[in-house]
């Protein structure tokens, strides 16, 4: 299982953030959010939870307890049962680009549905 500093890193280096923005985020210092992703300082539970708004990822995610979290770049790794992210963006582009419209929008459709209450 990854440590908290680790997986905190991996998300700031996929979208290609400095660690400065997160700092100034967090309204600490450069050098103090430097220390929680190296392990020299252990990371309040304040900041966990700033951390995960600002990722948009659940708090279990950033704990360990998540495999998974929305805008994951990793298509090997298990999307729903066996099926991976890469074997999904396969398959979409396989679709004519017809089907690929209609899929977008029942996408569109679902995103709507899943959020009235």
């Amino acid at each position: 299982m990854k440590e908290l500093r680790t997986i905190i890193r991996e998300l700031r280096e996929d979208k290609d953030i400095k660690q400065k923005a997160i700092a100034e985020y967090l309204g600490v210092s450069q050098q103090t959010y430097s220390n929680y992703e190296n392990g020299h300082r252990e990371i309040p539970i304040w900041a966990v939870i700033k951390l995960s708004k600002y990722h948009q990822v659940s708090i279990d995610y950033l704990l360990g307890a998540g495999q998974d979290y929305a805008g994951s770049t990793n298509l090997n790794g298990k999307y729903l049962g066996d099926i991976t992210m890469h074997d999904v963006v396969y398959d979409i582009q396989r679709l004519n680009p017809q089907n690929r419209r209609d899929l977008l929008k029942y996408i569109k459709f679902l995103k709507q549905t899943d959020s009235e209450p």
